[in-house]
């Protein structure tokens, strides 16, 4: 026993003295990988030269790993498709943070083949940025366009970077850059006031969307969440792009520490809105200046910048209109003489500054601030003289109804949201973290609001009166409001690899707290994906939750009538936030075709909703009630197509069925964005003998959405516009074709990486779309319901120059 006692003590002895020196002789490295556009890569390899120690980088780019401590310690980056690097450690100790960024490396690409296509397991797929500046379409190449062609997706407004998701309103969608939460201006009527997107198409890194299901870190819509992420940039590079309907300017240049990407755009929609009806003067002016800055202080202390300027002036004398409508057997023609004018103004500014610190390689920590101001102005006086007649008659009998009619408004909305957060992520392993966030938000709110309108049909003042003059339809609105929201977050995230298959789990719950209503919303969430190990083709997913419709100011202002058509508006602090229930299953199967990859994707939805506030739609207009007096529900399929149809080129088609109802004082009527059936396509092709010309197309097909009378709603009757159909083509032709990656252009051109001539034709089919009615009531005390028609066929030309 003594000999094994000594043992045992001597053993004691040499481990105290030769841990400490392990311990201080091991060198720990971690950092990230991306690839040159800031885009994490997986299962990148990376190893100590001379050694068998190794790793691989996780699903966002990160990797960690140690190594004895050296005088000089060689690490090697390698990956598919990408460059290998190197870089040398002289007298490292303790831990070190490492990032490297990845060139793609051209020799190598010219021999890979892709195999299979990225599985979805999770509620936020991902969208390839690079398909922006192929789409066709009157925005020029915007994010939204690119989305309404996915499963689930709907816009009937090409003029509008506004969309529905399975049957959700215009309200319902978050957008984020940057992590930042993004607002759209509340007056917005119309798709031709409404000028460009927020999201600059030029600044684009990444695109995440979800229609439905997504985590808790993402905030209080009931609907889908679009995630932007801008790019950093390693290098100078710049786009220039000019059409007839404006231009854009986005010029970067990064390095190591520093990275700066600015984007100036201009756009004037005249030649686009001539097409319309409604002939005039339209004097439309869109600009919007954004920044996005990033510092880098050290290996773990970064900042960035995001600004953004955007002003928007609408300017329109209208002069006359004609528009026919109705049926081959019975059709009808409305003739108006305008006098007058419209001027409106919207401005936007956006500023956030953002510090994110790297604690260790398994946490980081960001303190987000922001600020958001709109100024907007709507303002016009139009009076008009109409007729409405039998269509193709000029007598005296064929003339259904006449009249006069004024319109007057001058409406002021000044709305700002000042936020603070902090957020963080903590890795426990490489599968296996957790993210957590608090925030607190002050939401400022003043409105002037006064809008009439002054109606003369057949002789006699609507509404009839025999001892004054009356207004068919009078608004005023006078408040300020101001109110704070907490908000809070916390989410957990497995990778897990078992012998039945890959399996991902994110379950999270989301709190919010408003001071307008004294109202707390616990939100739980839950989702998980699984790809079986026999059948690796397969992917499965199910997604639910709770999900609240945090009310902003339009969805509780109230309209008070004082029963002769003069409304005053009210704000209704008994409001509660619209809540729905996801259930959510789908798969995704990709396959080989062609001998090019594909992915077959469907989804099953249904949405228990409850606590709604009910709204009506005129063109981009919601006018809400005011108050929770109805519930309904959504269900439907979504079912999409990708892969490349021509090598080399992405494409898809989309379709889906749905329908949503809601229960509106005790009837049951469709939801006013109920759409039965919608069709998406998004096709580019390469000319097989002219590899210089890109052709594409972008066609979106879908049931018209149900319409009321003026100041009506769907309970006393509605019926259904015409069905959207509308096909955008392009033509794109390399003047200069693009340089690989790793490549230079030698010459004159050595500085410019590509040059684009692309020409547009818009609304190829030259169909007349319907935006909203006019109504017109006849001599027979009977309304009819004049179609105010969306744009027709126009051509563009655009030349496109990257260097």
């Amino acid at each position: 026993m003594s000999i094994l006692r000594h043992i045992i003590i001597c053993i004691l002895l040499i481990s105290g003295i030769l841990l400490p020196v392990i311990a201080v002789g091991q060198v720990k490295v971690h950092g990230k990988i991306t690839d040159t556009k800031g885009g994490p890569i997986e299962f990148a390899t990376v190893r100590i030269e001379g050694t068998a120690v190794g790793t691989t980088s996780g699903s966002d780019g990160d990797y960690s790993l140690s190594c004895a401590m050296s005088d000089t310690i060689t690490i090697i980056f390698s990956c598919i498709g990408y460059r290998e690097e190197k870089r040398r450690l002289v007298g490292a100790s303790g831990e070190v943070a490492l990032n490297m960024r990845m060139q793609f490396d051209s020799e190598m690409l010219q021999q890979v083949e892709v195999a299979e296509l990225k599985k979805q397991t999770g509620s936020i797929a991902i969208i390839d940025a690079s398909q922006l500046h192929s789409s066709p379409d009157v925005s020029g190449g915007s994010v939204e366009s690119l989305i309404t062609t996915m499963a689930g997706v709907n816009s009937s407004n090409e003029m509008s970077s506004q969309y529905s998701v399975r049957g959700g309103s215009y309200d319902e969608n978050s957008v984020y850059i940057n992590d930042i939460e993004i607002y759209r201006p509340q007056l917005v009527s119309a798709g031709q006031q409404e000028g460009m997107s927020i999201v600059n198409p030029d600044l684009v890194g990444s695109i995440g969307f979800s229609t439905g299901g997504y985590p808790a870190e993402y905030g209080d819509k009931m609907s889908s969440v679009l995630d932007i992420t801008y790019r950093e940039l390693d290098s100078f590079e710049g786009s220039l792009t000019g059409s007839l309907m404006g231009g854009a300017l986005s010029l970067g240049q990064g390095s190591n520490r520093f990275s700066q990407l600015h984007g100036v755009r201009y756009k004037s929609a005249s030649s686009l809105l001539s097409s319309m009806d409604t002939k005039g003067e339209y004097g439309p002016r869109y600009f919007d200046y954004q920044t996005f800055l990033t510092y880098k202080f050290s290996d773990r202390l970064k900042g960035s910048f995001l600004g953004n300027i955007s002003i928007n002036n609408y300017v329109f004398t209208p002069v006359n209109r004609t528009t026919t409508f109705g049926t081959s057997m019975d059709a009808r023609q409305f003739t108006v003489y305008f006098d007058g004018q419209e001027k409106d103004r919207f401005e936007t500014y956006l500023g956030a500054l953002s510090l994110e610190y790297r604690v260790n390689r398994g946490t980081a920590l960001r303190l987000v601030a922001s600020s958001y101001l709109t100024n907007e102005l709507v303002a016009y006086d139009i009076s008009g003289e109409y007729w409405l007649d039998q269509a193709g008659t000029s007598d005296i009998g064929g003339e259904l109804g006449v009249g006069r009619y004024r319109e007057h408004a001058r409406n002021r909305l000044k709305a700002s949201v000042m936020s603070f957060a902090i957020k963080g992520e903590s890795a426990i392993n490489p599968r296996h973290t957790l993210g957590y966030g608090v925030g607190i938000q002050r939401e400022c709110v003043m409105d002037r609001s006064r809008e009439w309108e002054l109606r003369d049909s057949a002789g006699f003042s609507i509404p009839v009166s025999p001892t004054e003059l009356s207004m068919v339809y009078s608004l005023d609105s006078k408040h300020d409001v101001s109110s704070l929201r907490f908000t809070a977050f916390l989410q957990d995230a497995w990778r897990l690899s078992t012998s039945a298959g890959f399996v991902t789990v994110n379950a999270g719950v989301r709190m919010c707290h408003w001071s307008f209503n004294k109202e707390t919303l616990v939100s739980p969430r839950v989702s998980v994906g699984f790809i079986p190990e026999e059948h690796p083709g397969w992917a499965f997913r199910f997604a639910t939750g709770l999900y609240y419709q945090s009310p902003f100011y339009k969805e509780y202002r109230m309209a008070v009538a004082d029963g002769f058509g003069n409304q005053s508006i009210t704000l209704n602090k008994d409001i509660r936030s619209q809540q729905s229930v996801h259930i959510i299953t789908g798969t995704d199967y990709t396959f080989r075709a062609l001998g090019r990859p594909f992915r077959l994707s469907g989804e099953v939805y249904y949405k228990k909703m409850s606590d709604l506030v009910p709204y009506e739609i005129d063109n981009l207009k919601l006018v809400y009630s005011g108050m929770n007096e109805s519930s309904g529900c959504a269900t439907g399929i979504d079912m999409k197509l990708f892969g490349q149809f021509v090598p080399g080129s992405d494409s898809w088609i989309s379709f889906s069925l749905m329908k949503t109802r809601e229960t509106l004082h005790g009837i049951n009527v469709p939801r006013p964005t109920d759409r039965g059936y919608s069709l998406g396509i998004f096709f580019t092709d390469y000319f097989p003998k002219i590899r210089r010309l890109k052709f594409a197309l972008r066609g979106v097909f879908m049931q018209g959405l149900p319409s009321t009378a003026p100041r009506s709603t769907r309970d006393e009757g509605y019926f259904r516009m015409p069905p959207y159909k509308r096909v955008d083509v392009g033509l794109q032709y390399a003047l200069l074709s693009p340089v690989k990656d790793g490549e230079s252009r030698l010459g004159a051109w050595r500085w410019l990486k590509s040059v684009w001539l692309g020409v547009d034709m818009f609304n190829l089919l030259d169909i007349s779309n319907v935006a909203s009615y006019y109504w017109v009531t006849d001599v027979n005390d009977v309304q009819y319901a004049v179609p105010n028609y969306l744009t027709r066929r126009q051509f563009n030309i655009r030349l496109s120059v990257d260097f």
